[in-house]
């Protein structure tokens, strides 16, 4: 469990209260309660030429296993983006706003890529002072745990104790977790691995060669990013003259909780990761060190 000292009456074990609100932003979670009905998505492509370049110099000497990928960049520019840009690490449960204490990024490992595989859950925290190298290793690493076919993560275990429950009594329970989540009291143990209390839930479709872009948010949790990588391919890019050249992009998507700030503060946040994947010897430098854009 989270340290709990210095907390104010009304902050949470895993975030403080936004107390300075306007008034707009503080009736809107009452007009509007639930995250899932308040979907922004936005969908850029980020061109790739600087960035293939980076990664090709980041895998010399490395094997298959241990190579860099437009995931780990991406996945990087992201953890620096919203250091920089602390809005992006709010979430809104109970009716208020909250300012996490930490930065973490949640994904899906899929065990093998057969039909029939189980799916492990990933959660990672970083702190300000990561790098793409120091990014690149946990993430490794914990994709390692979650393929273990002897090892499970706590959530799963968690989900997987809960489904020998009779329907009429999971119904209840579900009531009671959902409750729990309104007030920020579920068993930390339960949720500690959950993605969707990550800062970031974030999937790699391209991986798979599915080239969708958008993901709901859920109500469950406190998660309000959900960012989808896509199929990277080539496509003209056109110059001031009106000529254009073939460069190879790469298509994400962002689904985000429109209410945690404004429209300009997304703006400018998805205008800092294109400046990270377009000069990605910035992803080098510690999460907390500021970039011009």
């Amino acid at each position: 469990m989270p340290d709990k000292k210095h907390r104010r009456r009304g902050d949470r074990f895993d975030a403080t209260l936004v107390r300075n609100l306007d008034p707009l932003h503080w009736f809107l979670p009452y007009i509007y309660p639930n995250r899932a009905d308040n979907e922004a998505f936005i969908r850029e492509e980020f061109d790739l030429t600087n960035l293939n370049a980076f990664l090709a110099k980041k895998n010399e000497g490395l094997d298959h296993a241990h190579r860099y990928t437009v995931f780990h960049a991406v996945a990087a520019a992201i953890v620096k983006a919203v250091t920089l840009r602390p809005r992006m690490n709010r979430f809104i449960k109970g009716c208020r706003l909250y300012q996490r204490d930490e930065l973490s990024l949640g994904f899906v490992v899929k065990k093998q890529f057969k039909d029939n595989a189980d799916e492990g859950l990933a959660f990672i925290k970083f702190p300000e002072d990561t790098t793409i190298d120091s990014l690149h290793a946990r993430i490794l690493e914990e994709i390692f745990q979650c393929r273990r076919e002897d090892v499970q993560d706590n959530s799963t275990q968690g989900m997987d104790m809960f489904t020998r429950l009779p329907r009429w009594l999971m119904r209840i329970v579900m009531w009671g977790l959902h409750r729990l989540d309104f007030y920020g009291h579920v068993p930390y143990d339960l949720i500690k691995a959950d993605p969707n209390y990550a800062s970031v839930f974030i999937t790699n479709l391209g991986s798979i060669k599915l080239n969708a872009a958008y993901h709901h948010l859920s109500n469950w949790g406190t998660n309000s990013l959900f960012v989808i990588i896509g199929e990277k391919g080539m496509k003209p890019v056109f110059k001031p003259d009106g000529t254009y050249e073939m460069r190879e992009l790469l298509s994400v998507g962002i689904t985000l909780d429109e209410r945690i700030a404004d429209g300009y503060y997304y703006a400018q946040t998805v205008r800092l990761i294109k400046k990270l994947i377009d000069c990605p010897e910035l992803l080098d430098l510690p999460a907390n060190v500021p970039v011009e854009y």
